[in-house]
């Protein structure tokens, strides 16, 4: 069984998280609005990951008309990441 927890130990850790909320708040900035920002960061990924995409799908149709694989492609366009080398 679980223990239930206390009111105290709620209001408790309530309070605790409200202070880290102010904290973090404060960094933020008074003026600024923490869902927005996360909302424009998400906007920004999404951008990335089209951009991304398109660019390997041109990398597909390089490969294929080089007659040669899409790894030789990022080999040869220095474009390997310091994991695949």
């Amino acid at each position: 069984m679980h223990a239930k927890t206390s009111q105290e130990a709620q209001e408790a850790h309530i309070a605790q998280l409200q202070a880290q909320i102010d904290t973090l708040q404060k960094t933020l900035g008074p003026h600024e609005n923490a869902e927005r920002i996360v909302s424009n960061h998400i906007k920004l990924l999404h951008r990335y990951n089209e951009a991304k995409d398109a660019t390997q799908i041109l990398i597909g149709r390089l490969a294929t008309l080089k007659e040669t694989t899409v790894r030789q492609i990022h080999i040869d366009l220095d474009l390997m990441d310091d994991e695949d080398k």
